[in-house]
């Protein structure tokens, strides 16, 4: 059984430390935001991008550049190995351990603001409200249902799902086939809908008070930024690293079947040519632009900022809201 999660223990302070929570659909200026934060209250962003985790992924990841990475510390960046999987739970551990590492620094003689930055909403649900009491893995099951993917496609694993927990079928897009996986092998072992122990064992964070930032930028800007990203990415090698990886480590690698690295083993499959390779991962990035919006939208209390991250007026409204608060 996977455990709930347990928060570390903090020292007593007149009132709990403040964490920032940056969220918002991919391109919309996180990772300007953060840092614009960090360096005027003296931060460190706890990454919070799952595939950012990975070492070795760097144009498809847009990960901070080596020279921000330097300015401000950053933690749970290029942590992974290629070849690993970094479960929702495991990120959350590691996470907490984080934030009481920056909080317990604080005897320093200045002021270390956790900042969480990143766009993988059930890691950073898992690293706030906490996981349910999940049933082990089972490779046997995991096998069979990765065999009628092969045979009949997402679309009949997802429509299995939907008959066991329509809910989580709701919340879990068909192609992110690792998660609908995960949710009927939790049904069939537990013999009930995943959603309902969702409501079960969660401990949140504690120790903390959150605050979190949205970004709300207009939706047809952030899809031009979408599509002007994934065209630098292939500009700048993206398809040439992705060769790289491959031969290396062979398409185990779980990275390379994110938004952009998949397009790229396609194009080098040669089932498609790189015009078709970059339009499919700009519609990729832009659908799951999406469902990060669907997704952000049911966290409570997120203070949202109507404009992207590294607009300066976005910046100081930030500063303003965080300014009575460390």
């Amino acid at each position: 059984m996977e455990r709930a999660l347990k928060s570390p223990r903090f020292p007593k302070l007149d009132r709990e430390p403040l964490v920032v929570v940056v969220l918002g659909p991919t391109a919309s200026g996180k990772t300007a935001l953060a840092l614009g934060i960090a360096r005027r209250f003296g931060g460190e962003i706890v990454n919070c991008d799952s595939v950012a985790m990975y070492r070795e992924f760097e144009i498809g990841t847009a990960k901070p550049s080596a020279a921000e990475r330097a300015e401000v510390p950053h933690h749970l960046v290029d942590c992974v190995d290629p070849l690993a999987d970094i479960t929702a739970g495991e990120y959350a551990r590691q996470a907490r351990q984080v934030l009481g590492e920056i909080v317990l620094r604080e005897s320093e003689q200045r002021s270390h603001l956790p900042i969480v930055s990143g766009g993988t909403g059930l890691y950073l649900r898992a690293l706030l409200e906490g996981l349910f009491p999940g049933p082990q893995r089972s490779e046997e099951l995991r096998n069979k249902l990765r065999g009628r993917v092969e045979k009949h496609g997402t679309g009949h694993l997802h429509r299995i799902l939907r008959r066991l927990d329509a809910l989580a079928a709701d919340r879990i897009h068909a192609n992110d086939v690792p998660k609908v996986i995960r949710a009927i092998e939790v049904c069939l072992a537990s013999r009930q809908p995943m959603t309902e122990l969702w409501r079960q064992g969660r401990e949140p964070l504690h120790g903390f008070r959150i605050l979190r930032l949205g970004l709300n930028p207009e939706r047809e800007a952030l899809y031009a930024r979408i599509n002007q990203r994934a065209a630098k990415m292939f500009d700048q090698g993206l398809i040439g690293e992705t060769q790289r990886l491959l031969g290396k480590y062979g398409e185990q690698a779980r990275p390379l079947a994110s938004l952009g690295y998949k397009q790229a083993v396609e194009f080098l499959r040669g089932e498609v040519d790189r015009e078709t390779a970059l339009a499919a991962a700009q519609q990729a990035h832009r659908n799951y632009a999406k469902r990060q919006i669907t997704w952000f939208r049911r966290e409570p209390e997120v203070h949202w900022l109507a404009g992207f991250g590294d607009d300066q007026a976005i910046q100081a409204e930030s500063i303003a809201t965080i300014e009575p608060q460390v």
